[in-house]
C-alpha cells in the first residue's frame, strides 16, 4: 500500500443518504484504517484547509491523500476502494477510455445527486448498515428526522 497516499481524508455530505451509505459501507470494510472521513456539513469544518470553499466539496467529491496532494472526482473513489481491498472494481475505469466515460458518468451523477438523494433516498436508506465509529453506531435517518 502507497504510505504516500494512506491514510486517505474522504470529504463526504452528511445530508446525502446516498453518500451515507457509501460511508456506511466503506467503515465497515476499511479494517486497515486507511480511510479518515470528513463530514463537510459539520459547522466546524474549515474547508479553506482544502483550498476549495464548501460549495465545491458539496458539487465534487473530494479527498486529500497523506502526502497533501488534493484529488476529486472518479479519484477519489478509486482511492478508497484500493483502501479497502476493491481497487480491482475501479482498475478498469483508469483506461483512457473508460477514465473518459468514468468521469462523464460521474458529473452527470454530481449534478443529479441531491435530485436522486430527494427521490431515492428511502431506497438508500434501508441498503445503509448501520454506522458506526469507534463504538458508536447510529442507523441511518429516517425521511421524518431528516425533514425536522
Amino acid at each position: 500500500m502507497n504510505t504516500g497516499i494512506y491514510p486517505l481524508e474522504f470529504l463526504y455530505d452528511d445530508d446525502c443518504p446516498i453518500c451515507l451509505c457509501d460511508v456506511a459501507n466503506l467503515r465497515r470494510r476499511d479494517k486497515h484504517r486507511r480511510i479518515r472521513f470528513i463530514d463537510v456539513t459539520d459547522p466546524a469544518f474549515d474547508p479553506t484547509v482544502y483550498g476549495r470553499d464548501r460549495e465545491a466539496m458539496l458539487t465534487r467529491i473530494t479527498g486529500r491523500r497523506a502526502d497533501g496532494v488534493i484529488v476529486d472526482g472518479p479519484e477519489v473513489f478509486r482511492l478508497v476502494l484500493a483502501a479497502v481491498g476493491l481497487g480491482w472494481i475501479a482498475a478498469p475505469t483508469r483506461l483512457p477510455v473508460f477514465a473518459q466515460i468514468t468521469e462523464l458518468a460521474y458529473r452527470g451523477f454530481a449534478r443529479h445527486r441531491r435530485w436522486l438523494s430527494k427521490h431515492f433516498g428511502g431506497i438508500f436508506r434501508r441498503l445503509t448498515p448501520v454506522d458506526c465509529v469507534d463504538s458508536v453506531c447510529r442507523a441511518p435517518r429516517t425521511l421524518d428526522e431528516e425533514q425536522a
